[in-house]
């Protein structure tokens, strides 16, 4: 791996395991790090907040941005609690819980706020390994991303995704070999339905979140 210690990076912080289990992975390899928070228009204001509260905690510097017009662009139920949320994958189509371009409009609103503070680093938790069937969470997709930015800002933006190919399983791994394994397990906010830690059990972030936990503490002892 390179050595980017003198280098700084900016995470895409949501204050969930993913995004949390990042933070302190990019805290090892960074000189600094910042977070930057999305408010798009999400079920639970709850989110912001616990992901400022785990910056605090992880002593880095917060910022969020106001997105809210995702919300706009195309019906999904993490941002219209009117529609009822798929519990499982349909056969023939996404989950109604994908919001359609939110990581490429992510990615593109850090890398211009990391273009102004000369950083080049940009860390986000998507993963291709163990996911809903997102498109924008595809390894091809954030090498074609990354590409399209250094064209459009021209800089050498370097996109990195260190849960690509971990599953659920292996993201705890991470994080307990990160010594972070209480923390994420405690204190982040993965639920769709914004309750911490276990959550409510049923919506699809906390299917994967748990069946991933139990498949860790099974060998973790």
């Amino acid at each position: 791996m390179n050595d980017f210690k003198q280098e700084d990076a900016l995470v895409l912080f949501s204050g969930g395991q993913d995004s949390t289990t990042c933070l302190y992975w990019a805290k090892k390899q960074f000189r600094n790090v910042q977070t930057l928070c999305f408010s798009y228009g999400q079920r639970h204001s709850q989110e912001v907040e616990n992901a400022r509260r785990i910056a605090q905690m992880a002593g880095v510097p917060f910022r969020v941005i106001d997105t809210s017009v995702i919300s706009q662009l195309a019906p999904n139920s993490l941002t219209d609690a009117s529609i009822k949320m798929d519990e499982e994958k349909p056969a023939d189509s996404y989950p109604n819980t994908f919001v359609p371009g939110r990581n490429m409009l992510f990615l593109t609103f850090a890398a211009a706020i990391a273009y102004a503070q000369d950083i080049r680093h940009l860390v986000t938790g998507v993963s291709e390994a163990d996911y809903s069937g997102y498109p924008d969470c595809r390894d091809t997709f954030i090498h074609s991303l990354n590409a399209s930015l250094n064209l459009a800002m021209d800089k050498h933006f370097l996109i990195h995704t260190p849960l690509m190919w971990r599953n659920k399983k292996e993201v705890w791994r991470l994080s307990d070999e990160l010594g972070v394994f209480d923390l994420v397990r405690n204190e982040t906010l993965t639920c769709y339905n914004g309750i911490i830690a276990d959550g409510c059990g049923h919506c699809p972030a906390c299917k994967l979140r748990n069946k991933g936990l139990q498949e860790y503490l099974e060998v973790r002892g």
